[in-house]
C-alpha cells in the first residue's frame, strides 16, 4: 500500500470541505469530544466529500461509527488500539493505521498488523502535551528498518522546509496539522505542502 506524502489532520468537515478540494489526497479527521449524532454527520460529510475528490479519509479513533458509516480507513491511539476489535474492523475491510512513539508501542502495533504507523513527534509540536521529547530525523530512518515495507508516517512540528531530511531518513508520508490550521492562509499553506512533496508522489 502507497500513502501520499502530504497527510493532512483536521479536526472538522468544514477543514474537510475548505482543504480538500485544493488537491488533497489524504485527510485524517481527528475529531474529539464531540457526542455521537454531530460526530457521524461530521464524518459523513468528510466521506462525502473525499469520495467527491478522490481523497482518502481517514477516521480516527471512532471504528464503530467508521464501520457503520461505510469508510474505509481508521487510526487508533495506542489507548483506543486496546480496546479496539480488531476482528471487526478487518472483516468489514477497513484499513488500519497505528500511532507510536516508542519501542513498546512500537511492538504493539506491528503486532496489531498494521497498513501504517505513525512515528511522533519527529519535532517539537503545540499541538498537545506529550510524554516523549522530539524523536528527531534520525529515529524516522531507525522505525523504517524495523517497520520494512509498511508505510511509515512522520508527524509532529514538520513544516515544508523539513521534509528532505524526514523522507531523506525514510518516512513515507509527513502528517501535518498546526502548520496548515493556525496558517493565516490555510489555503495557501496547503498549496504550499502540495507543492513541497510533489517530488515523493
Amino acid at each position: 500500500m502507497k500513502l501520499d506524502p502530504f497527510y493532512l489532520i483536521v479536526d472538522s468537515a468544514a477543514w474537510v470541505r475548505r482543504l480538500v478540494p485544493l488537491g488533497v489526497k489524504l485527510v485524517q479527521l481527528r475529531i474529539k469530544d464531540m457526542d455521537e449524532v454531530p460526530l457521524r454527520e461530521e464524518i459523513r460529510e468528510a466521506r462525502e466529500i473525499c469520495a467527491r475528490h478522490q481523497c482518502q479519509l481517514i477516521v480516527n479513533d471512532y471504528w464503530h461509527i467508521a464501520i457503520e458509516e461505510a469508510c474505509d480507513f481508521v487510526h487508533l491511539g495506542q489507548e483506543d488500539l486496546a480496546d479496539a476489535d480488531l476482528d471487526a474492523i478487518r472483516a468489514h475491510g477497513l484499513k488500519l493505521g497505528v500511532s507510536t512513539h516508542d519501542d513498546v508501542e512500537l511492538d504493539t502495533a506491528l503486532a496489531a498488523k498494521p497498513d501504517y504507523v505513525a512515528l511522533g513527534p519527529v519535532y517539537p509540536t503545540i499541538l498537545k502535551k506529550m510524554k516523549w521529547a522530539p524523536q528527531g530525523v534520525e529515529k524516522i530512518a531507525t522505525w523504517k528498518a524495523k517497520v520494512g515495507d509498511l508505510p511509515l508516517v512522520a508527524i509532529g512540528g514538520l513544516r515544508p522546509e523539513r521534509l528532505p531530511g524526514v523522507f531523506a531518513n525514510g518516512a513515507d508520508s509527513a502528517a501535518v496539522v498546526t502548520d496548515i490550521t493556525l496558517n493565516p492562509d490555510p489555503e495557501a499553506r496547503t498549496r504550499q505542502w502540495l507543492a513541497a512533496t510533489a517530488e515523493w508522489r
